[in-house]
Protein backbone atom coordinates (compact mmCIF):
# COMPACT_ATOMS: atom_id res chain seq x y z
CA UNK A 1 0.00 0.00 0.00
CA UNK A 2 0.83 3.29 -0.56
CA UNK A 3 2.17 5.70 2.70
CA UNK A 4 2.80 9.57 2.95
CA UNK A 5 5.73 11.29 4.63
CA UNK A 6 4.64 14.42 6.75
CA UNK A 7 6.03 16.24 9.91
CA UNK A 8 4.82 16.91 12.58
CA UNK A 9 5.10 19.47 16.02
CA UNK A 10 5.22 17.60 19.22
CA UNK A 11 6.34 19.41 22.27
CA UNK A 12 8.13 22.46 20.66
CA UNK A 13 9.98 19.29 18.00
CA UNK A 14 9.16 18.91 14.62
CA UNK A 15 9.60 15.02 13.86
CA UNK A 16 9.15 13.15 10.22
CA UNK A 17 6.23 10.31 10.28
CA UNK A 18 5.64 7.98 7.91
CA UNK A 19 2.11 7.02 7.59
CA UNK A 20 -0.03 4.46 5.84
CA UNK A 21 -3.27 2.50 6.13
CA UNK A 22 -6.90 2.93 5.74
CA UNK A 23 -7.41 6.21 7.42
CA UNK A 24 -9.87 5.99 10.31
CA UNK A 25 -8.48 2.12 10.93
CA UNK A 26 -7.13 0.95 14.59
CA UNK A 27 -3.69 3.02 15.13
CA UNK A 28 -0.34 0.93 15.12
CA UNK A 29 2.48 3.35 15.87
CA UNK A 30 5.51 1.68 15.08
CA UNK A 31 9.42 2.85 17.10
CA UNK A 32 12.26 2.33 15.40
CA UNK A 33 15.55 1.03 17.29
CA UNK A 34 19.10 2.84 18.06
CA UNK A 35 20.31 2.54 14.30
CA UNK A 36 17.57 5.46 13.29
CA UNK A 37 15.09 5.01 11.21
CA UNK A 38 14.88 2.05 8.41
CA UNK A 39 11.67 3.20 6.16
CA UNK A 40 8.51 2.13 5.09
CA UNK A 41 9.93 -1.75 5.68
CA UNK A 42 7.25 -4.27 3.86
CA UNK A 43 5.98 -5.84 7.49
CA UNK A 44 4.87 -2.07 7.91
CA UNK A 45 3.04 -2.46 4.78
CA UNK A 46 1.72 -5.45 4.84
CA UNK A 47 0.19 -4.28 9.00
CA UNK A 48 -1.05 -0.92 6.78
CA UNK A 49 -3.53 -3.74 5.05
CA UNK A 50 -5.67 -3.72 8.86
CA UNK A 51 -4.07 -1.28 11.05
CA UNK A 52 -3.49 3.19 10.26
CA UNK A 53 0.04 2.85 10.56
CA UNK A 54 2.51 5.36 11.76
CA UNK A 55 6.00 5.23 11.91
CA UNK A 56 7.61 8.20 13.65
CA UNK A 57 11.42 9.27 13.51
CA UNK A 58 12.45 9.90 16.87
CA UNK A 59 13.91 13.57 18.46
CA UNK A 60 17.26 13.53 18.04
CA UNK A 61 17.28 11.04 14.89
CA UNK A 62 18.02 11.77 11.09
CA UNK A 63 15.76 14.32 9.95
CA UNK A 64 13.83 15.09 13.01
CA UNK A 65 14.39 17.84 15.82
CA UNK A 66 17.17 17.42 18.05
CA UNK A 67 15.06 19.59 21.02
CA UNK A 68 17.22 20.90 23.94
CA UNK A 69 14.94 18.69 26.64
CA UNK A 70 15.75 15.74 25.08
CA UNK A 71 18.44 13.90 27.81
CA UNK A 72 16.79 10.42 28.78
CA UNK A 73 15.05 7.92 27.28
CA UNK A 74 11.89 8.83 29.67
CA UNK A 75 11.83 12.10 28.22
CA UNK A 76 11.13 9.95 24.95
CA UNK A 77 8.42 8.28 26.88
CA UNK A 78 6.62 11.42 27.86
CA UNK A 79 7.18 13.08 23.94
CA UNK A 80 5.16 9.91 22.94
CA UNK A 81 2.61 10.23 25.03
CA UNK A 82 2.45 13.99 23.91
CA UNK A 83 2.18 12.68 20.51
CA UNK A 84 -0.52 9.95 20.81
CA UNK A 85 -2.39 13.30 22.15
CA UNK A 86 -1.64 15.58 19.34
CA UNK A 87 -2.72 13.25 16.65
CA UNK A 88 -5.78 12.04 18.98
CA UNK A 89 -4.97 8.63 18.52
CA UNK A 90 -6.75 6.12 20.82
CA UNK A 91 -6.76 2.27 21.12
CA UNK A 92 -3.20 2.66 19.72
CA UNK A 93 -1.41 -0.73 19.08
CA UNK A 94 2.25 0.21 20.10
CA UNK A 95 5.07 -1.39 18.79
CA UNK A 96 8.64 -0.73 19.50
CA UNK A 97 11.68 -2.58 18.33
CA UNK A 98 14.96 -2.57 20.58
CA UNK A 99 15.55 0.92 21.50
CA UNK A 100 11.79 1.54 20.64
CA UNK A 101 11.04 -1.14 22.47
CA UNK A 102 12.56 0.06 25.93
CA UNK A 103 10.60 3.78 24.98
CA UNK A 104 7.11 1.90 24.32
CA UNK A 105 7.98 -0.18 27.85
CA UNK A 106 8.71 3.62 29.52
CA UNK A 107 5.57 4.80 28.17
CA UNK A 108 3.51 1.87 29.25
CA UNK A 109 4.37 2.11 33.00
CA UNK A 110 3.30 5.74 32.83
CA UNK A 111 0.38 5.91 31.07
CA UNK A 112 -1.96 3.22 29.23
CA UNK A 113 -4.67 5.07 28.87
CA UNK A 114 -4.62 5.41 24.90
CA UNK A 115 -3.22 1.58 24.52
CA UNK A 116 -5.07 -1.03 23.21
CA UNK A 117 -1.99 -3.54 23.54
CA UNK A 118 1.99 -3.38 23.95
CA UNK A 119 4.15 -5.27 21.70
CA UNK A 120 7.97 -5.27 22.36
CA UNK A 121 10.62 -6.57 20.09
CA UNK A 122 14.33 -7.79 20.90
CA UNK A 123 13.26 -5.08 23.69
CA UNK A 124 16.53 -3.29 25.84
CA UNK A 125 15.45 -1.26 28.86
CA UNK A 126 15.96 -4.11 31.58
CA UNK A 127 18.70 -6.33 32.41
CA UNK A 128 18.90 -10.29 32.47
CA UNK A 129 19.97 -11.52 35.32
CA UNK A 130 21.36 -8.64 36.62
CA UNK A 131 23.35 -8.37 33.26
CA UNK A 132 23.05 -5.31 30.21
CA UNK A 133 24.00 -6.25 27.09
CA UNK A 134 26.84 -6.28 25.75
CA UNK A 135 29.14 -3.14 25.10
CA UNK A 136 27.87 -1.96 21.37
CA UNK A 137 29.98 1.21 22.46
CA UNK A 138 32.93 -0.36 22.61
CA UNK A 139 32.45 -2.81 19.48
CA UNK A 140 33.67 -2.42 16.06
CA UNK A 141 30.72 -1.23 13.99
CA UNK A 142 30.92 -4.35 11.75
CA UNK A 143 30.58 -6.59 14.10
CA UNK A 144 27.80 -5.04 15.46
CA UNK A 145 26.31 -5.22 11.80
CA UNK A 146 27.20 -9.20 11.58
CA UNK A 147 25.61 -9.69 15.33
CA UNK A 148 22.37 -8.28 13.70
CA UNK A 149 20.66 -10.88 11.75
CA UNK A 150 21.11 -14.94 12.03
CA UNK A 151 21.78 -15.01 8.28
CA UNK A 152 25.12 -14.10 7.46
CA UNK A 153 24.96 -13.11 4.53
CA UNK A 154 22.11 -10.48 4.97
CA UNK A 155 24.70 -9.47 7.74
CA UNK A 156 27.51 -9.26 5.33
CA UNK A 157 24.84 -7.07 2.87
CA UNK A 158 23.89 -4.75 5.75
CA UNK A 159 27.97 -4.35 6.24
CA UNK A 160 28.37 -3.19 2.39
CA UNK A 161 24.84 -0.70 3.26
CA UNK A 162 26.72 1.11 5.79
CA UNK A 163 29.37 2.38 3.18
CA UNK A 164 25.93 4.04 0.92
CA UNK A 165 24.71 5.33 4.41
CA UNK A 166 24.24 9.14 4.59
CA UNK A 167 27.40 9.71 7.56
CA UNK A 168 25.43 12.95 9.03
CA UNK A 169 22.41 11.20 9.39
CA UNK A 170 24.68 7.96 11.28
CA UNK A 171 26.63 10.91 13.21
CA UNK A 172 23.59 12.24 14.68
CA UNK A 173 21.88 9.34 15.61
CA UNK A 174 25.05 7.44 17.43
CA UNK A 175 25.13 11.07 19.46
CA UNK A 176 22.07 10.60 20.45
CA UNK A 177 21.90 7.14 21.54
CA UNK A 178 25.01 7.65 23.38
CA UNK A 179 23.49 10.31 25.39
CA UNK A 180 20.07 8.39 25.88
CA UNK A 181 22.15 5.00 26.78
CA UNK A 182 25.75 4.46 27.71
CA UNK A 183 25.37 5.10 31.06
CA UNK A 184 23.78 2.87 31.83
CA UNK A 185 23.97 0.60 29.52
CA UNK A 186 21.00 0.25 27.53
CA UNK A 187 19.11 -0.21 30.39
CA UNK A 188 16.86 1.91 33.17
CA UNK A 189 17.38 0.52 36.65
CA UNK A 190 14.60 1.90 38.13
CA UNK A 191 12.39 0.17 35.13
CA UNK A 192 11.95 -3.18 36.05
CA UNK A 193 10.01 -2.80 39.35
CA UNK A 194 7.49 -0.88 37.56
CA UNK A 195 6.76 -3.18 34.74
CA UNK A 196 3.61 -4.61 37.04
CA UNK A 197 2.10 -1.04 36.10
CA UNK A 198 1.40 -2.33 32.60
CA UNK A 199 -2.38 -3.14 32.09
CA UNK A 200 -3.11 -4.04 28.95
CA UNK A 201 -2.09 -6.91 26.73
CA UNK A 202 1.59 -7.04 26.11
CA UNK A 203 3.43 -9.42 23.35
CA UNK A 204 7.29 -10.17 23.70
CA UNK A 205 9.12 -11.28 20.50
CA UNK A 206 13.02 -12.04 20.46
CA UNK A 207 15.21 -14.10 17.80
CA UNK A 208 16.41 -17.10 18.74
CA UNK A 209 19.77 -15.74 17.36
CA UNK A 210 20.11 -12.45 18.30
CA UNK A 211 23.67 -11.25 18.69
CA UNK A 212 22.55 -8.09 20.30
CA UNK A 213 19.38 -8.47 22.86
CA UNK A 214 19.18 -12.67 23.23
CA UNK A 215 16.18 -13.89 24.50
CA UNK A 216 17.27 -13.97 27.95
CA UNK A 217 15.71 -10.25 28.22
CA UNK A 218 12.41 -11.36 26.74
CA UNK A 219 12.15 -13.72 29.67
CA UNK A 220 13.33 -10.81 32.09
CA UNK A 221 10.56 -8.63 30.59
CA UNK A 222 7.70 -11.82 30.56
CA UNK A 223 8.53 -12.03 34.30
CA UNK A 224 8.08 -8.73 35.28
CA UNK A 225 5.11 -7.74 33.05
CA UNK A 226 2.12 -9.67 34.49
CA UNK A 227 0.07 -11.88 31.63
CA UNK A 228 2.63 -11.17 29.41
CA UNK A 229 3.00 -13.45 26.34
CA UNK A 230 6.59 -14.13 25.08
CA UNK A 231 7.68 -15.82 21.22
CA UNK A 232 11.27 -16.65 20.62
CA UNK A 233 11.29 -17.09 16.31
CA UNK A 234 13.35 -19.40 15.14
CA UNK A 235 16.56 -18.44 12.64
CA UNK A 236 15.30 -14.62 13.52
CA UNK A 237 18.38 -11.80 14.73
CA UNK A 238 17.72 -8.73 15.88
CA UNK A 239 15.00 -7.70 13.43
CA UNK A 240 12.70 -10.51 13.44
CA UNK A 241 9.52 -8.70 11.45
CA UNK A 242 12.36 -8.65 8.83
CA UNK A 243 14.35 -11.85 8.71
CA UNK A 244 11.23 -13.79 9.57
CA UNK A 245 8.32 -11.49 8.23
CA UNK A 246 5.68 -13.65 7.84
CA UNK A 247 6.20 -15.64 11.15
CA UNK A 248 6.31 -12.13 12.94
CA UNK A 249 3.09 -10.87 11.50
CA UNK A 250 1.54 -14.44 11.53
CA UNK A 251 2.42 -14.27 15.76
CA UNK A 252 1.27 -10.44 15.97
CA UNK A 253 -1.48 -10.77 14.03
CA UNK A 254 -2.95 -14.32 16.35
CA UNK A 255 -1.79 -11.89 19.63
CA UNK A 256 -4.29 -8.89 18.19
CA UNK A 257 -6.94 -12.03 17.67
CA UNK A 258 -6.38 -13.07 21.20
CA UNK A 259 -6.78 -9.65 22.74
CA UNK A 260 -9.46 -8.55 21.08
CA UNK A 261 -11.22 -12.11 22.71
CA UNK A 262 -10.41 -11.16 26.00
Amino acid sequence: MTYIEEFVTVAGARIRVLRGGREGAQPLVFLHGAGGHTGWMSFLDALSEDFEVFAPEHPGFGRSDDPPWLDEVGDLAYFYLDFLETLRLDRVHLVGTSLGGWIAAELAVRNTVRLASLTLVCAVGITAGGNPIADIFRMPVEENLRRFYADPERAERRVADMAKADMNVVAKNRVTVTRLAYRPRFYNPGLAKWLHRIAVPTLLVYGDKDGIVPPEFGEAYRAAIPGSRLVVLENAGHAPFDEQKDAFLATFRDFIGASLNR
